[in-house]
């Protein structure tokens, strides 16, 4: 009888500091639930709810939808070096030392879009709208990380404006009177562009189809390697904007001759048909995008006149300027200019998280301890907070 009054007592004590103490209660049905569920040693340990160990892009399904799936660092690097993901976003990798992307159903449409197209077509443009800080960026970013593990050479600008609103430098263009260059943007760009495809450009093997004349003593011949067309961009900054270019040129003639497959991905691509730049010209008047050197070859890529291609664009309203904020749909962003240019053209709808998708994220900050102290109902009032707005949420539970 005393034996049983002192068990009693002990579970009286138990009981109370478990009333006290909510997440203890937690914490001891997990521990309850592991002690009776207890994996054979030779099987492996439980991928989390919220995660999915399918890391290729291109067998990704319904399954895995508003799971989170990891890059490796080797792969992180060679796409997105030069850009392509936001720069809070890149903190967050940096803090939690792994980059993880969530799988969502427009990245998903996106690619069963592009998995089952067919290149021999002209290129079918596919265009992600929404409002600002849905995911439009990393969603881009998921499809470009399929077309890297496909053999996709990738044509990815990782945000178009920059080169309208804070170019590096301006300078004007030797080649053609009235247009300005940004060649120090160019040179950028052609190191993105070698960084990302210098594997595939080395398995593929494809040369120049003509001579190209940059003065009177310098000259790419016809049949060289389009890393030296690279390279002279490179070392030659004051002809990067005419290597771009060209590069773009042959891009468009090799894919249309099917030696090699192109992704095209530009983010913020209204951004090259909005009324002005912040680019000034000699007189003291802002510039038209259309008189930068750098619009025409990435507008004549997402034309519809060649093939063996995709072009994944995205229109945005922090593309344009102040007074052209009033809608995100691709009409008002592009203008009938730019919408014509596009037209025809596939749109794909990036929304705010699911319910679903809002749990997976907060239990991904849990696991990694981002967020400790989990008072109840913190997640209804982060859902409330941030109206499960992807960038207003990572706001919410950045760090001071």
């Amino acid at each position: 009888m005393k034996m049983f009054r002192k068990q009693i007592g002990k579970l009286s004590v138990v009981s109370a500091h478990l009333q006290r103490n909510p997440i203890a209660i937690c914490v001891s049905s997990r521990t309850a639930e592991m002690s009776t569920k207890v994996a054979p040693a030779s099987e492996a340990p439980p991928i989390n709810e919220f995660r999915t160990n399918v890391t290729n892009p291109g067998e990704h399904s319904a399954l895995q939808v508003a799971k989170f799936y990891t890059i490796p660092a080797e792969q992180k690097k060679q796409i997105f070096t030069g850009g392509g993901l936001p720069k809070q976003y890149e903190q967050q990798i940096k803090t939690f030392t792994e980059a993880c992307l969530m799988v969502r159903s427009p990245g998903l449409e996106l690619l069963h879009y592009i998995k089952n197209a067919d290149l021999t077509k002209p290129a079918v443009r596919y265009v992600l709208y929404g409002d600002n800080g849905v995911g439009k960026t990393l969603t881009m970013a998921h499809v470009l990380h399929y077309g890297a593990l496909n053999d996709f050479l990738l044509v990815h600008v990782p945000w178009a404006p920059n080169w309208m609103k804070r170019p590096k430098e301006a300078s004007n263009s030797a080649s053609q009177e009235g247009f300005i260059d940004l060649p120090f943007d160019a040179a950028a760009w052609l190191v993105h562009f070698k960084n990302q495809n210098a594997q595939l450009l080395q398995k593929l093997q494809l040369k120049t189809s003509k001579e190209y004349v940059w003065s009177k003593r310098e000259s790419t011949p016809a049949g060289s390697s389009l890393i030296e067309l690279v390279e002279h961009g490179v070392a030659r900054i004051k002809y990067a904007s005419e290597t771009t270019a060209a590069l773009i040129s042959e891009l468009k003639l090799l894919a249309t001759n099917g030696q090699c497959k192109i992704m095209v991905a530009i983010d913020g691509f209204n951004a090259f048909f909005h009324p002005i730049t912040r680019i000034f010209s000699d007189n003291k008047q802002r510039v038209s995008p259309d008189r930068i050197t750098l619009t025409q070859p990435f507008l004549d890529i997402t034309s519809y006149d060649w093939t063996n291609g995709v072009c994944v664009l995205s229109v945005d309203k922090i593309a344009m300027t102040e007074g052209y904020m009033d809608s995100y749909m691709p009409r008002y962003l592009l203008g009938k200019e730019g919408f014509e240019h596009l037209d025809p053209f596939v749109p794909i709808q990036v929304s705010n998280y699911t319910d679903k998708e809002f749990l997976s994220y907060i239990n991904y900050y849990l696991d990694r301890h981002w967020i400790s102290k989990t008072p109840p109902g913190f997640e209804n009032q982060l859902k409330f907070m941030s109206n499960m707005n992807p960038y207003t949420l990572m706001q919410l539970v950045r760090g001071l």
